[in-house]
């Protein structure tokens, strides 16, 4: 399996979540990414975020504006892909407001909730599904009825 395949790009950005050492190593894979593959440029910008999360006072700045400008060249390539989206919500709803970075998080979010409720057309394999599913719904980003709405829908 390919270092840049989806599958493995999402056990590193699971790990890295939960852990610095993974966070540094998800972030050394992706670094010297240069192709245009819209994905690996997504989770590229996943990987900035969490290096920016675990950098220095000084550096966390630095980073994060780096993963915004990654996202950018990432959605730009591949407007319609959900799980892009889904990296650029997950990381932009964690930034605090007092930055200005977190301006897509209405439209992503939007844009996820739609894709999921069309799941399987909604873009996302069914293991991509059930994460952003269980965020939108886990971290109470969508509204009851939404929630209800998605745990109807059928992700294997």
């Amino acid at each position: 399996m390919s270092a840049y395949s989806p599958a493995t790009l999402r056990r590193h950005y699971e790990q890295a979540a939960a852990s610095k050492e993974a966070g540094e190593k998800f972030y050394n894979l992706l670094h010297d990414y240069r192709d245009q593959d819209a994905l690996v440029l997504g989770y590229k910008a996943a990987s900035e975020a969490i290096k920016a999360r675990d950098a220095s006072m000084l550096n966390k700045l630095t980073y994060v504006q780096q993963a915004a400008r990654t996202f950018e060249q990432a959605v730009a390539l591949a407007p319609t892909n959900a799980e892009i989206r889904f990296l650029r919500f997950s990381v932009e709803s964690n930034l605090p407001p007092f930055l200005g970075l977190s301006k897509h998080v209405d439209e992503d979010k939007s844009f996820l909730l739609g894709a999921a409720l069309r799941h399987p057309g909604s873009g996302l394999d069914d293991e991509a599904f059930r994460t952003v599913r269980g965020f939108l719904v886990g971290r109470g980003h969508v509204s009851e009825a939404d929630a209800q709405k998605l745990a109807q829908v059928k992700g294997s």
